[in-house]
């Protein structure tokens, strides 16, 4: 494990990020690592990442110059994305991921995959308009009535919840079958997954509210 922290981690991605963004998620996990090329935006917003990890194909040769050697962990092999070797090699309560959405379709969705692949890492990838997260077998979110909710299966996967508009109980979930979109908020809601499968998507608004409930699920998927 490169990282090891106790309190939720700032992940930095390559994509571009605003300022409001990177204050958000630092209020939440003001310990920041960047993902390859991520360490360049972390510098250019006066801010050196604990550590950079990833195959170093994008990492400038100015961000290289500026950041202590030994934050430097390259893994050069080409089998996973520079987001997916960080995802596995950060242990922390929470990860919030931002720079990982809005510049490219391809490696937005090699995210989503990392997110299903690592179940026992609890991450929200936060863009400018949503946020992403894996659901853990049981989460309660105290969003506000109306509140756009959608539910996408990343596999085969069922549920329960309580304080949707549209109930997921009886349905069976899959990619090319059955999806949860455009669903909305009725009261606190309550859902539980049989398997780790099911990505959560909310407005970016949501960001502190869903932390705090991926911080309180006491139930992890195994592995964590």
């Amino acid at each position: 494990m490169i990282v090891h922290e106790n309190e939720p981690i700032t992940l930095i991605g390559g994509a571009e990020i605003t300022t409001q963004t990177l204050n958000r998620a630092r209020a939440l996990a003001p310990n920041v690592v960047a993902a390859d090329g991520g360490a360049d935006a972390a510098l250019v917003n006066d801010l050196i990442p604990q550590a950079v990890i990833g195959d170093f194909d994008s990492l400038s040769d100015w961000a290289r110059g500026q950041l202590p050697e030994d934050s430097l962990h390259p893994i050069p092999e080409q089998d996973s994305t520079d987001f997916d070797k960080c995802l596995r090699n950060i242990a922390a309560p929470l990860v919030i991921g931002i720079g990982f959405s809005g510049a490219r379709l391809d490696h937005q969705l090699a995210a989503y995959n990392s997110l299903v692949r690592h179940p026992h890492r609890r991450c929200i990838l936060l863009g400018r308009e949503e946020l992403v997260f894996l659901a853990p077998p049981e989460l309660r979110l105290d969003l506000p009535e109306g509140c756009e909710m959608s539910l996408f299966p990343m596999g085969a996967v069922e549920g329960l919840s309580d304080g949707l508009k549209y109930p997921i109980s009886g349905l069976n979930f899959a990619p090319d079958g059955r999806v949860g979109t455009s669903n909305h908020v009725t009261g606190p809601v309550s859902l539980s997954m049989t398997a780790p499968k099911m990505l959560v998507i909310l407005p970016e608004a949501a960001l502190e509210v869903a932390a705090a409930a991926l911080l309180a699920a006491r139930a992890g998927w195994p592995g964590a």
